[in-house]
């Protein structure tokens, strides 16, 4: 039987918890402690000492905790050795009771010395380090290099919603379907850089055909598209909505992909596009989906595919199947990923895990559009597109991957030091995954602190205390997840009462660095998730923002090729109207593009009959910067243009401006306005 004390040495690393036997030699890297912790020291104090404010740079942060581990066990050394000396003097003086305690004391400050540099070997940085803000790696991607579009709207949920049974949200009393068609129909066009549908689509479609060698060609007819969602909780089509709340209210209201968000995707497809309905496919492929689901997307588009893993009663939906062969080899080639249970260190049961057969609809498609939802995870720190593509793969779950990301088991984590394996790097450059990906189109209407609860509402500016409300879509796959990151870091944190904060693990954007720059990849790693010989290039560009009030990102300030995180106005206008002027149909102010501008921006606008039309722009105090329009029009869309000049041609400082809009067709008068972002 195994005695207390070695149980507890076994947690420690110092005895075999099955055997009782001591092991041999210390766990690998541990000696190396005494020589990083006397390193890290002396660093540390030749950089701080003549500088105290150096503390605060991440490079005497990251050697902090290493500097601070050595000094406490050479105090644990020298307390054993001043122990075992008194020992010594008070057993040759008979003293056995003074003995006794110094010896005691000796094996204890032993026993110290022996766990810290178990805990400290390979784990230099410290939880929650990140790089300095606004230091990107990594090549841009997109037609617009980096951007990532963001719509923020409110309106688009129901603050009062309770995601209790029959409140739930993704009912239609909580969403309201015109504005986040709106939105999507703003962040598409500010990513593609055209101010319609149709530019946007055929810009998209050519960009992404040629970054796969196609050519810059458009959509073909017949080219199959897969919408891919996120949809956890349906575990097979036996269970039903009413079956989760009588289980559990959580999992009824989990936190999944929008399908109010996924019909405006698929108006867009077949209304814009001109994609036949038989031609699409939308689910996800290891789950079930819900009738609620269904029934939304099927009463508008009858013809389209939902898919599932097993047959439901409906008569239109496609089981999927897998492929013949395995389609995906992680890169680590089954040092890391490994099936079995978890315990305090590594798998103790199962093989090494190398490959995995992908679900034929990835064969099958052409192109992808990958709409996960903003969550924390328990395991990954964070969820968005590489982790959606946990379901991808045929297995019943992804308990074998979990090795891969930096939180394996729940009791602690081992893996939140940067430089190790990430699997979500294999799913991210994958050519079947993100290879065919088109859009990056992020759900955030409604996010969660852990991936298997029931929205929350957010706390930091601009939410304030409602719900995310918000699209984000990108076609650079590493900066949107960039920024995803960001907002659930700088929202989850124990200062603002969060008990879950899953972001602030260490090296939880590790995965990003790696998709960004093989510069970062860990030591015999090559990221090369078809196993063909060919390494990954860059996937994106990677870097932090300057801080959560500004959410500057370099291309913003104009400082770096890294992240350009740009707000759009998705709704027509905050309008105003006098009692009796009635809404006289067409009156419309567009927003304007681009939106942040320098130099100049396009203002769109359309009156419903001839009106006399007063165009002006305001500072944020009310006071008017620039009248640019005084006359009298015709109906019909009209554009004007601020080139950033007050009307005397002084160039106006960075900030927000008001553009309002006036009309008057006899006695009826109508007013609207907008907010620009002019960044010099």
């Amino acid at each position: 039987m195994i005695s207390h004390l070695q149980k507890f040495l076994a947690r420690h690393g110092r005895i075999c918890g099955k055997t009782g036997r001591f092991h041999r030699r210390p766990e690998k890297g541990v000696w190396l402690f005494p020589l990083i912790g006397s390193a890290s020291l002396i660093w540390f104090l030749v950089r701080v000492l003549p500088k105290p404010s150096r503390a605060t740079y991440p490079c005497m942060k990251a050697a902090a905790p290493a500097a601070s581990g050595f000094i406490v066990w050479m105090a644990g050394v020298a307390a054993s050795a001043f122990a075992i000396k008194k020992t010594r003097e008070s057993w040759r003086l008979s003293r056995a009771w003074t003995a006794a305690c110094f010896g005691a004391l000796g094996l204890a400050a032993l026993l110290w010395t022996s766990v810290i540099p178990q805990r400290n070997a390979g784990a230099v940085i410290p939880d929650s380090v990140l790089e300095s803000p606004n230091e990107p790696m990594g090549t841009a991607r997109g037609i617009l290099p980096g951007r990532v579009a963001w719509a923020h709207d409110p309106a688009a949920t129901n603050e009062a919603c309770t995601n209790k049974w029959n409140d739930a949200w993704f009912l239609p009393q909580n969403n309201d379907q015109a504005v986040i068609d709106k939105m999507f129909a703003a962040v598409l066009h500010s990513a593609a850089g055209r101010q319609d549908d149709k530019a946007a689509w055929d810009a998209v479609f050519q960009f992404h055909n040629a970054g796969r060698g196609k050519g810059s060609v458009g959509y073909q007819a017949g080219e199959i598209i897969f919408i891919k969602t996120n949809a956890t909780s349906a575990s097979d089509n036996n269970i039903n909505l009413t079956t989760m709340a009588m289980l559990n209210n959580n999992n009824y209201a989990m936190c999944e992909t929008n399908p109010h968000l996924v019909l405006t995707v698929l108006r867009h497809l077949v209304n814009g596009v001109g994609v036949a309905q038989s031609d699409i496919y939308v689910g996800e492929p290891m789950k079930h989906v819900y009738k609620h689901a269904y029934d939304l997307w099927h009463a508008e588009f009858p013809g389209i595919h939902v898919i599932d893993r097993n047959f439901g009663s409906e008569k239109d939906r496609w089981k999927v199947s897998e492929s013949a062969t395995p389609l995906i080899f992680y890169s680590d080639r089954g040092t890391v990923l490994k099936t079995g249970s978890w315990n305090d260190h590594t798998v103790v049961t199962g093989n090494p895990v190398t490959e995995d057969k992908l679900y034929n609809v990835y064969e099958m498609c052409e192109y992808l559009i990958n709409i996960p939802t903003l969550k924390c995870h328990a395991r990954a720190g964070v969820t968005m597109f590489a982790k959606n593509h946990f379901g991808s793969h045929t297995r019943s779950n992804a308990l074998h991957l979990h090795g891969g990301l930096v939180n394996p088991t729940t009791s602690q984590a081992y893996r939140q030091d940067y430089g190790q394996y990430r699997v979500l790097v294999d799913m991210m450059g994958h050519k079947l995954l993100g290879g065919k990906t088109l859009l990056f189109l992020m759900d955030a209407l409604y996010t969660s602190d852990h991936e298997n609860m029931i929205p929350v509402k957010m706390k930091m500016p601009p939410f304030n205390g409602d719900w995310m409300s918000s699209v984000f879509l990108s076609l650079d796959p590493v900066a949107v997840e960039s920024v995803g990151f960001d907002f659930l870091k700088s929202e989850f944190t124990s200062a603002r009462g969060w008990p879950r904060t899953y972001p602030q693990w260490g090296a939880v954007d590790d995965y990003l660095h790696q998709a960004a720059d093989k510069a970062n990849w860990p030591a015999g790693i090559a990221y090369d998730p078809e196993k063909d010989g060919a390494e990954l290039p860059s996937l994106g560009v990677h870097e932090h923002w300057n801080n959560e009030t500004g959410m500057k990102y370099t291309r913003n300030l104009g400082t770096g090729n890294g992240i350009e995180l740009v707000q759009v106005q998705s709704s027509s206008a905050v309008e105003s109207e006098s009692p009796a002027s009635g809404k006289p149909d067409g009156f419309r102010l567009l927003s304007n593009y681009p939106n942040p501008f320098n130099p100049s921006t396009s203002i769109r606008y359309e009156t419903g009959s001839t009106a006399f039309v007063h165009l002006s722009v305001h500072d944020v105090t009310g006071k008017a910067v620039a009248t640019l329009v005084s006359r009298e029009q015709p109906a019909g869309a009209h554009t004007a243009s601020w080139n950033g000049l007050s009307s005397n041609g002084l160039a106006m400082p960075s900030g927000v401006y008001i553009c309002r809009l006036h009309t008057r067709t006899g006695g009826v008068e109508r007013a609207a306005g907008l907010r620009m972002l002019l960044i010099r």
